[in-house]
């Protein structure tokens, strides 16, 4: 059974192969944005450990799953039941550039217009992806694939094909 881990910079396509890989091999798919964070405004993380209850109940609940975000601490929570792992390494322009091309995400936002008044601050969170130093960093992500002692593939481009 497929338990497919997917992860990288905000932008990169996570959430589009993702979809590919929960429709064309019928895989549940777990994006880390909606149980990451708690609600309300300004966006606080959720402690780790309730974070890690729900991904605990979602790989309990599923054989074959693809879970995906840039979540380097839950990411490591998954990792050891991943079956292959897919690191999404593009260039922070093209990441940038699918940003402002993504069609509305109804799971994180209330209408377009909303998900667009963040672009901004989504936009430059993404151009500081190589100088951070937490779990979002390119850093954090590159460390999880040289660790990984499974199946894994790079992408680098936005022309990959599954």
């Amino acid at each position: 059974m497929k338990r497919v881990v997917i992860f990288g910079n905000s932008g990169s396509g996570k959430s589009t192969l993702a979809r590919q890989f929960a429709e064309t091999d019928n895989l549940p798919h777990l994006d880390l944005d909606t149980i990451a964070w708690q609600p309300g405004a300004p966006p606080q993380r959720k402690p780790i450990t309730e974070s890690g209850h729900e991904i605990n109940a979602f790989l309990a609940a599923n054989a074959g799953w693809v879970v995906e975000g840039c979540y380097a601490d839950l990411l490591e929570l998954v990792l050891p039941h991943a079956s292959e792992i897919f690191f999404l390494n593009l260039p922070i322009a093209d990441c940038i550039a699918n940003a402002r091309n993504r069609p509305w995400e109804p799971h994180k936002y209330a209408s377009k217009e909303a998900q667009d008044a963040n672009l901004e601050m989504l936009t430059d969170w993404i151009a500081q992806y190589d100088e951070r130093d937490d779990t979002f960093s390119r850093a954090a992500h590159e460390a999880l694939f040289r660790g990984f002692k499974g199946e894994k593939t790079l992408y680098t481009d936005n022309a990959r094909s599954r």
